[in-house]
């Protein structure tokens, strides 16, 4: 079961399961015109269950649960600037609503669950941000007050997906288009760079090497946000005027995945770092990924600013998803 299973991740990572052969795939989601466009999308194919309901209905989700083995949980209210006025709401879906799904989970014994967490869960300075640190520490938190028993739960923490909604790209490209003037909140913001597909690898990967109580991280390049303007601007042969506006309530100038205080417990495995839980108890013996740990001689923290990569290899990474 994915919740927030109609949004854009859920759609992306349902198209990579089904390539597995499931039984069954449902999509968890409060709105029903999203159900509706998704299975259009999917042609209707028998092996999804569009299923209307919201985290914060805890009886509805044990409803929709029942029977499930893995479940990945999207579900989130995640406009930061909106939620920076509307913080109980937050509180409401992206804090009570973890919980509901993680009791969902234990009551109704799935075997694995993976929640979807953002770069914003990290040192967080906004509320939609401490919100998602909370849920974070609710998934990991769980692994140690449950014992030996399933599920076992994991996070994957990243930041926004190249033209997920609300992405710069999408937004950008539209005010390209309109001939309008390009809003830009800082000219030193960077942003790390990852696709759909790339995305839906790290929550797989979750699955499938997670013992219960890491956070997954993928290792990205990362852009400056002029650079993406300029580039966007060569492909439509825009001249747009740019617009410095200052930055939102809640945003940060970088992106930042793993703090200095986390780097002590990371690990690095194939093209992942896998911070191992804080809870010293909940730490399995001998993970597969347990060989290469991290000091803070060899990283101090991992941010989207240390990341950037040169405007000339950012133009290449775009044309090899396909967006120029």
């Amino acid at each position: 079961m994915i919740t927030g299973g109609t949004g854009f991740l859920g759609k992306s990572l349902t198209k990579k399961l089904l390539e597995f052969g499931p039984r069954q795939i449902r999509l968890f989601s409060r709105d029903e015109v999203k159900h509706y466009k998704a299975q259009e999308e999917f042609k209707y194919d028998l092996r999804l269950r569009n299923l209307i309901g919201d985290v914060r209905d805890y009886e509805r989700l044990k409803k929709a649960m029942k029977g499930v083995d893995y479940v990945f949980h999207a579900a989130a209210l995640k406009r930061l600037d909106i939620l920076e006025y509307n913080v109980d709401e937050s509180v409401k879906t992206n804090i009570l609503g973890t919980l509901n799904v993680v009791n969902a989970c234990l009551e109704t014994g799935i075997k694995k669950a993976i929640y979807i967490s953002t770069d914003k869960a990290c040192s967080p300075v906004n509320s939609y941000g401490a919100c998602k640190f909370v849920g974070e520490r609710i998934f990991i938190e769980t692994n140690y007050s449950k014992g030996s028993h399933y599920p076992v739960f994991s996070v994957v923490r990243y930041g926004n997906v190249l033209e997920s909604t609300g992405s710069v790209i999408p937004f950008f490209t539209s005010k390209i288009k309109n001939k309008e003037k390009i809003p830009l909140t800082d000219e030193r913001m960077t942003r790390f760079i990852i696709s759909p597909e790339q995305a839906v690898k790290l929550v797989i990967d979750a699955v499938r090497y997670g013992v219960g109580g890491e956070v997954f991280v993928p290792v990205l390049p990362a852009f400056k946000i002029t650079d993406l303007i300029e580039i966007l601007k060569d492909k439509y042969g825009a001249s747009n005027e740019i617009k410095t506006i200052g930055i939102r309530p809640g945003e940060k100038i970088h992106e930042l995945m793993i703090n200095e205080y986390e780097v002590a417990r990371t690990y690095k495995f194939e093209n992942l770092y896998i911070i191992s839980s804080h809870i010293e108890d909940m730490c399995k013996p001998n993970p597969i990924y347990a060989k290469k740990k991290l000091t803070n001689n060899s990283m101090k923290e991992y941010n989207s600013k240390n990341a950037v990569i040169s405007k000339e290899k950012v133009k290449k990474l775009f044309k090899e998803f396909g967006l120029l």
